[in-house]
């Protein structure tokens, strides 16, 4: 069995209906996990995502934040969700296909401007929800399992566009970058995309801030697929949809793919 996953934050469900079918139509996915939602279950727009052949779903909502869904064309099971540092945030959800093979759907916290949990609550909320994921892949020991999602980290020097100058940006702060390895490690975790991109600069996130994204380029690898070691040998076909970025009234996110043959 082959199949395509994509991750992606859509920065409203709702508002990007277009642009999700958009995706659904031009790279039909098998899978596609969303984040940042924002939006109850009962108001994402399912018909039109049934419509396109999107007929399984899998979601956690909420109101104006967060919110996680996962849309298939192949038969899923719910498996549940996590609350991570007891935020009562909808950051987690999780489905298994009839393979066997569980997708884990993330939306890691932001963080916050100030990389200083004494001074930001919200750096503290992102280092403790990375720690509980990190105790959790450590007690469970995963198996057939993908991990996707704005995990709102680039870890590497070529994951941001200038190592130097975001240093003691969040999002890609020393503390960050080694709570993010630990939590990788602890389930011995394959970063799918850059075992098939292991070199080159490469980001999946352009601020919203920038006159002209695309000219200036400065960009950040947030958003990841991962995989078990049993399973990580069978993703291949790695990309980031660049262009999505660019079409009308764009998430500030692209979508992230990789297929899998199981």
């Amino acid at each position: 069995m082959s199949f395509t996953l994509a991750t992606w934050n859509i920065n409203s469900v709702r508002l990007r209906e277009a642009l999700v079918c958009q995706l659904l139509t031009e790279e039909a996915p098998d899978v596609l996990c969303l984040q940042e939602c924002k939006s109850p279950v009962e108001k994402i727009p399912l018909e039109a995502f049934r419509a396109l052949g999107y007929g399984h779903v899998v979601a956690r909502g909420q109101k104006g934040y967060n919110g996680v869904a996962i849309l298939s064309k192949l038969p899923i099971r719910d498996v549940g969700d996590r609350d991570f540092a007891q935020l009562g945030h909808a950051r987690h959800v999780a489905a298994e296909l009839e393979n066997g093979v569980t997708v884990h759907n993330f939306y890691v916290p932001a963080g916050g401007d100030i990389p200083d949990r004494e001074l930001n609550e919200k750096f503290g909320q992102k280092l403790d929800y990375l720690a509980e994921m990190r105790d959790w892949f450590r007690a469970e020991r995963f198996g057939k399992s993908i991990l996707v999602g704005d995990l709102n980290i680039a870890p590497r020097e070529d994951d941001v566009w200038s190592h130097k100058a975001l240093l003691k940006v969040v999002s890609h702060t020393p503390v960050e970058v080694a709570a993010l390895a630990e939590t990788q490690e602890a389930g011995n975790w394959v970063d799918i995309t850059r075992k098939d991109i292991p070199e080159g600069q490469l980001y999946s996130w352009w601020s919203y801030r920038a006159r002209d994204w695309d000219a200036a380029d400065k960009g950040r690898r947030l958003d990841h697929v991962w995989a078990t070691p049993d399973i990580a040998g069978a993703g291949h076909s790695s990309r980031i949809l660049r262009a999505a970025r660019g079409w009308e009234k764009p998430s500030d996110h692209a979508p992230v793919l990789a297929t899998f043959d199981l």
